[in-house]
């Protein structure tokens, strides 16, 4: 099987799904033949519920066939775990990506940043792959800029008014049934509409079904590993004071860090860290100018702990990966988790504080 690369980007397209019924592969035959899809498809489960990405670590690794099946192995890892808060991690995850894929495509350059190598997803077709080819016009907005119009069905079906104010339908100029949002705008609505089509149908049933049992059986370690990281969350301690000079090295660092912007990954580490202590995005905004970048109210929102969905903030393994993990001292010799470094830190100096 070789598939369209496109396919491996975005794997929740309706062709790819159709692609892969044509080659008529079995995922009972892949997951207990040890396929490499399947080995792609743990790393995929894994850093959605522990990063809130399904970027592998190492994609050169991976040829665009394992990419594109390791998505509905994933989905039955997912559904083989079967605990609510895995479901939604995993949806926003898979809409994560897809929203920095699709950000990053639509912003290229038709003449510069366009490759073979690298296929990329244009308007039309994203649009007409959730039913909006019909829904959505380009025109130009104030000082030449171009922005959109959507009918207004379609905005009301995939905003969501706790994204804030700005969206709720009555701060829009509604006019001939369509409301105004520019690229960012349409671009954040796509990745709603791509969490949803991940979500949906999740979790369904495995065990039972043909070959079924099988597979739960192959993959019956994998699950209870994907269980004990989800379950790493309610083991992390819970520090609800907010000491900038307690926390780790690295958060400093990447919080006094006047580039602009972060790195999506450094973004999202600094954000679930503060967020982790309890702040919401107009605090963080107005204490860490860096992380409002336009998508820090989106982000906190997601990162949130309503329904218990939070994504813990990443390990220090994780900050290692990325290169985050900066300036380490000898508290970060004996921890592996951020929260970890300051919940000791905190302890340690309330108990200077208490002795003096």
């Amino acid at each position: 099987m070789r598939p369209d690369p496109l396919y491996a980007r975005y794997p929740f397209f309706r062709a790819a799904r159709e692609a892969v019924q044509r080659a008529d592969i079995s995922p009972p035959r892949l997951v207990t033949e040890g396929d490499p899809a399947v080995e792609r498809a743990r790393e995929r489960v894994e850093r959605a519920l522990m990063s809130g990405t399904v970027e592998s670590e190492t994609p050169g690794r991976w040829s665009d066939r394992d990419e594109l099946l390791s998505y509905p192995i994933a989905r039955i890892l997912v559904s083989l775990v079967d605990v609510r808060a895995a479901v939604e991690k995993y949806a926003e995850a898979e809409a994560e990506t897809a929203f920095e894929r699709l950000t990053a495509d639509l912003e290229a350059d038709d003449a510069a940043l366009r490759s073979v190598s690298t296929p990329r997803a244009d308007l039309g077709t994203v649009l007409d792959e959730f039913d909006l080819d019909g829904a959505v016009r380009r025109v130009d907005g104030d000082r030449g800029r171009a922005g959109y119009r959507i009918d207004v069905t379609a905005y009301l079906r995939l905003a969501d008014p706790d994204w804030g104010d700005g969206w709720r339908l009555v701060n829009r100029d509604l006019a001939d049934g369509t409301v105004p949002v520019d690229d960012a705008e349409l671009t954040r609505l796509l990745r709603e509409a791509v969490r949803r089509r991940v979500a949906d149908g999740l979790p369904f049933e495995v065990r039972g079904s043909s070959g079924g049992d099988a597979i739960a059986d192959a993959l019956a370690e994998d699950v209870a590993t994907l269980r004990d990281r989800l379950a790493e969350r309610e083991r992390l301690p819970d520090v609800d004071a907010v000491v900038p000079a307690q926390f780790p090295p690295c958060m400093q660092a990447l919080l006094e860090d006047d580039e602009d912007p972060l790195d999506p990954h450094a973004a999202f580490a600094a954000t679930a860290f503060l967020v982790s202590l309890g702040l919401d995005a107009d605090a963080i905004a107005e204490r860490w100018p860096v992380l409002d970048d336009g998508s820090l109210s989106y982000r906190a929102t997601v990162l949130d702990d309503r329904g218990g969905s939070q994504y813990p903030a990443p390990s220090c393994a994780t900050m290692q990966t990325f290169g985050d993990c900066v300036n380490p001292d000898e508290r970060c010799e004996t921890i592996d988790h951020p929260l970890r470094y300051y919940a000791a830190a905190v302890a340690d100096a309330d108990a200077d504080a208490n002795a003096d």
